[in-house]
């Protein structure tokens, strides 16, 4: 009966062996990765003039900078090729730039000089730059220079900052009451919005620039004339002029600030020449039902990334002439009612940041307060509609007074009493690479639009495109805002 309590303690004890010996085995194991990690890592501080720093970058650059104004911030990285580590003694800018201020952010650190920054051996830190710079007191951009300055084992090093700083001219919430000049000596910047009264004209010269800030607009209820031309156009934009992220332009991005709002009694608006991106709203205008009388007029004019639509129209008489209407996440255009006279025009949606579900242009009466109905009537000759939706509303156009002339078409069709000889499943085949981030509605060589436009539907305002090129020299209209250049094989998409 003593058996089996004396195998059972016999038992017990041999697993209690066991364990301890796979405890002592784990000891042994640890000890031996640390050892090993011990024997990788480098405690001690080199001390040697040849162990100096490695950049990833010899300068760095911002793009041009808004004076008195704060910038993205960049950044580059800061390596030990040591096994052992260092001590960076000084870090600073060396303020050479009188009229700019970078300052620093090591290693999570912000300020302005750091003494004593350790970097492990074979390893790295990061440094952020910001920069603010003060007024250049000129028109046209200048370079500041400075420099990063590093101190390492009695070593100096340092990388070069470079910054362009442009003055501009602030107008915050201006109400503009008569008639004022923008002039392309230096930009405007925009801050709210600009309110232009009735009876007041704006002109922009050629080559004026208006920068908006964020959800800043202009809204005009007079007039506004921009003589914007092929060699100086007009420009409105936010007042992003840097880079979203590494050679990526802030172009791309919508819904930088508002838009441009034409609104009643406003009339007479003729803009030659001007380029409008990156807006929420794009442009709108509204004219009070008055259909005689032309309240906006657009020629070789670019209305470009909207956030919602690029041009928007009720119950007024507008002109479109050699214009690029393109990319929104809504429709490029709508017009709500009114006269609407389209020559030359392209119009094109490859929105980047989604697939717009409506159509490229947007077609319709309007209703008004007192319930009558506006109704439209629009007429669109040798265009381009053309992208990643359909290109006008769904349905027949028997119920409205719009007529498509030699007009080309993604969809399968055929031509009948509004669609007048256009051409059906083209391909325009445009610049544009969206995959890029490259938007560019100039005709490629193997394009369905050369030679395929009406010379008697073309006006004389149109015989120029924006580019400056000559549309009656080949004999033959090309189909939308631009001219054919043949593009040389190797230098082609």
């Amino acid at each position: 009966m003593l058996l089996f309590p004396v195998l059972y303690n016999i038992t017990l004890e041999r697993t209690k062996m066991k364990n301890t010996k796979r405890y002592l085995l784990w000891i042994i194991v640890a000890g031996c990765v640390a050892l090993m990690l011990n024997s990788c890592i480098e405690d001690g501080f080199t001390t040697s003039s040849s162990d100096v720093l490695a950049f990833n970058k010899d300068t760095v650059a911002f793009d041009t900078v808004i004076t008195m104004q704060g910038t993205t911030t960049k950044q580059m990285v800061v390596y030990n090729r040591s096994k052992k580590q260092i001590n960076i003694s000084s870090i600073k800018v060396a303020g050479l730039a009188t009229k700019g201020h970078f300052h620093l952010n090591v290693d999570g650190v912000r300020g302005d000089e750091f003494q004593n920054v350790e970097i492990r051996g074979n390893d790295s830190i990061f440094i952020f730059i910001e920069a603010k710079l003060d007024e250049m007191e000129k028109d046209e951009p200048t370079l500041l220079e400075d420099r990063l300055e590093f101190v390492t084992n009695g070593v100096s090093q340092s990388v070069l900052l470079t910054a362009w700083g442009q003055d501009v001219v602030r107008m915050r919430g201006d109400t503009i009451s008569r008639s004022m000049h923008f002039t392309a000596d230096k930009p405007y910047l925009i801050y709210d919005t600009v309110f232009v009264k009735d009876r007041a004209t704006i002109t922009l010269d050629a080559g004026a620039t208006l920068l908006f800030h964020d959800k800043a607009a202009l809204r005009c209820a007079g007039r506004m004339v921009a003589n914007g031309t092929a060699e100086a156009p007009v420009t409105l934009r936010g007042d992003r002029l840097d880079h979203v992220v590494g050679t990526t332009s802030f172009d791309v991005m919508s819904g930088q600030w508002g838009g441009v709002i034409f609104t009643p009694p406003t009339m007479g608006n003729v803009l030659n020449h001007v380029i409008m991106k990156g807006s929420s709203i794009g442009m709108h205008c509204s004219a009070g039902g008055d259909t005689t009388h032309c309240a906006l007029k657009l020629v070789n004019c670019v209305l470009t990334n909207s956030a919602s639509t690029c041009l928007a129209t009720a119950a007024c008489y507008v002109q479109l002439i050699g214009t690029e209407i393109s990319d929104a996440a809504e429709e490029v255009a709508y017009f709500a009612g009114g006269k609407i006279s389209a020559s030359q025009c392209t119009f094109a949606n490859y929105y980047l940041f989604k697939v717009p579900s409506l159509p490229i242009v947007n077609i319709f009466d309007v209703e008004f307060s007192n319930g009558t109905i506006g109704k439209i009537k629009a007429d669109f000759n040798n265009c381009i509609i053309y992208g990643l939706s359909s290109e006008i509303n769904e349905g027949t156009l028997d119920d409205f007074n719009v007529y498509l002339r030699y007009c080309l078409l993604k969809s399968a069709g055929t031509n009948d009493a509004h669609f007048i000889n256009c051409i059906w499943e083209a391909d325009p085949c445009f610049l544009t690479v969206r995959d890029d981030h490259f938007f560019d509605y100039r005709l490629g060589n193997e394009s369905d639009a050369i030679g395929k436009g009406n010379l008697d539907l073309c006006p004389a305002e149109a015989r120029y495109d924006r580019y400056g090129n000559d549309r009656l020299v080949s004999g033959a209209i090309d189909l939308g805002a631009y001219v054919w250049v043949n593009i040389p094989e190797e230098d082609g998409n």
